[in-house]
């Protein structure tokens, strides 16, 4: 029979050498380490996690997904066995803090950097807009559509609801910034039917100091002040008017960054008939325009021709505020407000 009255001493083995035996054969956890885990208890607003370590790790429900959760077991089951993302050291009760949200931006990040790297158009719908222009989620992460990007009549904040091709315009993990053109997508399927010397029949949908915005079966292209006409204009208001319907020629196709540059100049028999004799110009617009394919056929057979957008127009087209950009992820500040209780 055992003897049940030994002493610690006569074991020879204390309650400190047992404490020393587990230190030796515990496992090190460092803050950002990814570790296997198998989930032992759920509770309201978190759950435990068995990773090894002396002490149960626990997973807050704010850090349970990319998404929003109201229930853990939305996301976890009872002895499921997946990986966790440390997020925190051990507190005083030596308990560490996991994660599963930030395994899955991190796999968001590398997953936007592989579509962009694919030059990948993505769908996605707008959940809402700020004073800069609209919000949408890719892969769980916020991204942003300035509103000098977005190819629409409507207004913006009737955008919220509806699906948008879309194409990448910036990729930022260290910035945390998603930024994204809609009119870029737009331009690159019409691309496939527009080409450089094409007459196309447009709208005014816009005019500004430095152009003006003609739609062109759904698109939008720039006819900037210095091709309107070979006489000089002050403002593009004296020429056109919001909702005139103009015939135009397509100077230049810029598909990565999703902008079509138009002119009315090219196409004037005389200098000044735009100004004279508008008739006249859209009356010769398909002859003037076999008259500049030839021209531009001739000058990339010698040397070759870069056609670029007008800084004027650049600057305005897609001039946009920094701090309309939100972030990609939120902050830890903000993830409170975005979880409701």
């Amino acid at each position: 029979m055992v003897n049940q009255n030994l002493t610690a001493t006569e074991i020879g083995f204390t309650h400190e050498d047992f404490a020393a035996l587990l230190d030796k054969y515990d496992y090190h956890f460092s803050p950002g380490d990814i570790v296997p885990g198998t989930v032992f208890s759920i509770e309201p607003r978190g759950a435990l996690i068995d990773i090894g370590a002396k002490t149960a790790a626990y997973i807050p429900i704010q850090e349970m997904s990319i998404n929003r959760v109201d229930a853990p077991e939305e996301v976890l089951q009872s002895n499921e066995t997946r990986e966790f993302f440390i997020l925190t050291d051990e507190n005083e009760d030596g308990q560490l803090t996991l994660s599963i949200r930030r395994i899955e931006y991190m796999r968001a990040w590398e997953r936007v950097r592989q579509l962009q790297a694919e030059d990948a158009t993505v769908r996605s719908g707008v959940f809402a807009t700020n004073r800069g222009g609209a919000l949408v989620r890719i892969e769980g992460l916020r991204g942003f559509i300035p509103g000098s990007h977005i190819s629409t009549r409507k207004p913006k904040e009737e955008l919220v609801g509806e699906e948008l091709p879309l194409k990448f315009l910036e990729v930022d993990e260290e910035r945390n910034r998603l930024v994204l053109s809609h009119r870029r997508a737009l331009v690159e399927r019409k691309m496939n039917r527009l080409e450089v010397g094409e007459v196309v029949i447009g709208t005014v949908r816009g005019i500004k100091p430095y152009g003006a915005f003609i739609d062109i079966g759904g698109v939008s292209g720039l006819l900037h002040i210095s091709e309107i006409s070979h006489e000089h204009i002050d403002t593009p208001h004296s020429v056109f008017n919001v909702n005139d319907e103009v015939k135009v020629m397509i100077i230049d196709l810029d598909a990565e960054r999703g902008r079509i540059s138009l002119s009315t100049k090219q196409l004037e028999p005389e200098p000044g008939d735009m100004i004279k004799n508008r008739d006249l110009v859209y009356d010769k617009a398909e002859e003037m325009a076999a008259k500049y394919r030839e021209q531009l056929l001739a000058k990339q057979q010698g040397a070759p021709a870069v056609m670029t957008l007008p800084v004027e127009a650049a600057e305005g087209v897609d001039a946009v505020v920094e701090e309309d950009i939100p972030a990609a992820i939120e902050t830890e500040e903000e993830i409170p407000v975005a979880i409701e209780e």
